[in-house]
């Protein structure tokens, strides 16, 4: 999908505040630890190669969720480490070592395959995922683990790494993340050796669990600016939100009382409304769920009316106002704010998923 440059809804993205929140970070952990930020899913939505170039400097390394993201990186000059944290095709292991492109080893059976392949091998890096109770990839027991690190010795592959990750981190009963803690605490004791990293803590681990915080923190959504929590769990220190969405009125009319607005006329007008038409719609990730959700005008709180189209949508405005006038979406105009967690709140479902559905249509500009 291409970007859409002459229509004017754009995601604004603020670079300044993902650095100032990556060191408000660096203050609260470890001082020995590493960031490795997770710029997976463009960064969350905001863009993994503008984002990486902008953090490089205060940074270990970053985590990717596969290959793919990772070359991106590398064929934009970011030459930092990187991490894919989720397993690859075997015949691809060549591109990762030849890249400088660390791997997760999810099992025993993937790194069988691996070694079957006709590659440099000594120039592989990989990080042994741990099943700990998220239940997604990963091994599950010391012995496996152990069978891994001396088939990676065998063939002079780089056993530089061993995580897991946290279930349960945002939540507020800590049952499940002590029991995962244990369990990848008891692989870690049997391991016939210890690699350079080890790490465990995505962003609620690091803000809630600070002392379980290790070689690496992966930090993911709270370096944009938001609490993996949603409205959980109070924040141990302010973040700022990075992205804004704004768009504007391309169209704007008074219709009579009694006239519908939008596909299968849900809306119906009680009395004279001036509707406004902004151009943006579920194509772009703003999903047919935002109906009856509101948007900023000039400061004030507007009603989406009628079902968000594919391209557009309606709201109902106060009064007339000029054609280019900016909406915001997400962001503060005036005295007013609707944050990423207010638009996820509505839908019912997390920040996360509201950010990584903005499509490639819509323009980011960095400030």
């Amino acid at each position: 999908m291409k970007t859409s440059p002459h229509r004017n809804t754009s995601a604004i993205v603020d670079l300044k505040a993902i650095r100032n929140n990556i060191e408000k970070f660096k203050k609260h952990i470890n001082p020995n630890a590493e960031i490795w930020p997770a710029v997976k899913a463009d960064a969350y939505g905001h863009g993994s190669v503008e984002v990486s170039k902008a953090v490089s400097d205060l940074v270990g390394g970053f985590c990717v969720s596969n290959l793919d993201e990772a070359i991106e990186l590398r064929n934009h000059l970011v030459t930092k480490p990187i991490l894919v944290l989720s397993g690859i095709v075997p015949e691809d292991v060549d591109i990762a070592a030849a890249l400088n492109i660390s791997l997760t080893a999810p099992s025993l059976e993937w790194l069988k395959l691996i070694v079957q392949e006709e590659a440099e091998l000594s120039d592989l890096k990989i990080h042994i995922g741990v099943d700990s109770g998220m239940g997604r990839i990963g091994i599950r027991d010391v012995e496996e683990a152990n069978q891994m690190i001396e088939l990676a010795d065998k063939y002079a592959i780089n056993f530089e790494g061993i995580f897991t990750h946290f279930a349960t981190a945002d939540m507020a009963d800590e049952t499940k993340f002590k029991d995962q803690q244990a369990r990848f605490n008891k692989i870690m004791a049997g391991l016939s050796r210890q690699p350079k990293f080890v790490h465990s803590t995505n962003t609620a681990a690091a803000l809630w669990h600070k002392e379980q915080v290790q070689a690496i923190e992966r930090l993911g959504i709270s370096m944009y600016g938001l609490n993996p929590s949603g409205k959980t769990l109070e924040l141990p220190f302010e973040i700022e939100p990075a992205l804004s969405l704004v768009s504007e009125l391309t169209h704007i009319k008074k219709i009579a009382a009694g006239e519908t607005v939008g596909y299968g006329a849900t809306y119906e007008t009680s009395e004279e409304t001036w509707i406004g038409t902004v151009p943006i719609g579920y194509a772009d990730g703003w999903t047919r769920q935002m109906q009856g959700f509101k948007v900023l005008v000039d400061g004030k709180f507007c009603e989406i009316v009628g079902r968000v189209c594919m391209d557009q949508m309606m709201i109902k405005l106060d009064k007339s106002y000029p054609l280019g006038t900016m909406v915001t979406l997400i962001g503060r105009d005036k005295a007013n704010e609707i944050t990423t967690t207010d638009v996820a709140d509505w839908r019912g479902t997390i920040n996360y998923e509201v950010l990584c559905l903005l499509s490639d249509r819509i323009k980011r500009i960095y400030k």
